[in-house]
């Protein structure tokens, strides 16, 4: 009873620091709820987000204050087409001792932080985007034969452009799969797009403050992930992710139709961790499905690849998920009886 009535006071001061880190936000970003939810739901449940939309949206802006909200390490990262690989990762350089001596010392790179911001990631050949890869999976870093370990807590936080296509280069499904939310930053509404002129023709800079430091940020990563997502939830889950599998048996007729592939098991895996840390911003303890449909489009957009037929038909990854999700019906919860 006891370790129950810890884990809801913890719930109770982690809602406040949400409420509290939203409430800093909005000091310098105006709108944009949703997405400010689900790249606090990532660095909750250690996951790397990948921003998506039109430039002049503020998707820069937004990291770099949460980064500051963290008593944490940030670095950005501009990326080009003539970044290469050991600019982000690090190099070993040939130095001469005070002996005489030459040796090979190692020179981190930027991706030995806390949050990396991977600015327009897009604009950069495979080679190097694939230097992020083993940093974003196994959070260590490969040089020579020398494997380095990142700090923690660690999160990439890309942003792309989806209009702009000269000179870019998409990024490849096995680093668009270890990002677990591909969150779309759209276009602000009229009252915030008026409120975001006021406030930054004015003159004046909002100053925000540090909330938590990295030992409280593994701490609530710790403890969120000890939130119960029950036997129903899994199976929820699993019958959702196999859903958008053409070849599955138990797939819509529409995804078979409109989809080359679906999501893996990694999809099931964020759709519950995302669930979670939608349940933990509510002070719940328990995982509910409203929780796993919050972080649907987020967590599966970019698994579910559709068709030509699909875009001949103005069917779009959003609009798909969101019919699967409306069809596959809940599992049924077995009856007890007295």
């Amino acid at each position: 009873m006891a370790d129950k009535r810890d884990f809801e006071e913890f719930l109770t001061k982690f809602r406040k620091h949400h409420e509290v880190m939203v409430e800093e936000l909005h000091k310098v970003v105006i709108g944009q709820d949703a997405v400010i939810d689900q790249i606090l739901a990532a660095v909750f449940t250690g996951g790397h987000c990948l921003l998506v939309g039109v430039p002049g949206l503020a998707k820069t802006l937004l990291v770099s204050t949460i980064a500051r909200l963290l008593d944490v390490e940030f670095r950005r990262i501009q990326f080009t087409p003539d970044l290469m690989p050991s600019d982000i990762t690090g190099t070993n350089v040939l130095e001469e001792t005070d002996q005489g001596r030459r040796e090979f010392r190692f020179v981190e790179g930027p991706v030995f932080t806390n949050v990396l911001l991977a600015d327009e990631i897009n604009r950069t050949p495979p080679k190097t985007q694939a230097a992020l890869l083993q940093a974003m999976q196994e959070r260590e870093v490969s040089v020579g034969q020398t494997t380095y370990d990142l700090p923690e807590p660690f999160f990439v936080i890309a942003t792309q452009n989806p209009i702009e296509q000269e000179g870019t280069y998409p990024l490849p499904e096995a680093q668009l799969d270890r990002f677990m939310f591909n969150v779309h930053v759209d276009y602000p509404t009229l009252d915030e797009e008026e409120r975001i002129l006021e406030a930054t023709t004015s003159g004046e800079k909002a100053e925000v403050r540090k909330v938590l430091s990295a030992k409280a940020i593994l701490y609530l990563q710790k403890q969120i992930s000890q939130i119960v997502a029950s036997p129903f939830i899994i199976s929820y889950v699993t019958r959702l992710v196999r859903a958008t599998r053409p070849g599955d048996e138990a797939s819509p007729e529409f995804v078979r139709k409109l989809v080359d592939w679906g999501a893996g098991p990694r999809a099931g895996q964020y759709l519950i961790a995302g669930a979670k840390a939608m349940a933990a911003m509510g002070g719940r303890p328990n995982v509910t499905t409203d929780d796993v449909r919050r972080v649907a489009i987020p967590v599966l957009r970019h698994r579910v690849s559709t068709n030509f037929q699909a875009q001949a038909e103005g069917m779009s990854p959003e609009k798909l998920i969101e019919k699967l999700v409306a069809e596959v019906p809940e599992p049924n919860v077995p009856k007890y009886e007295d």
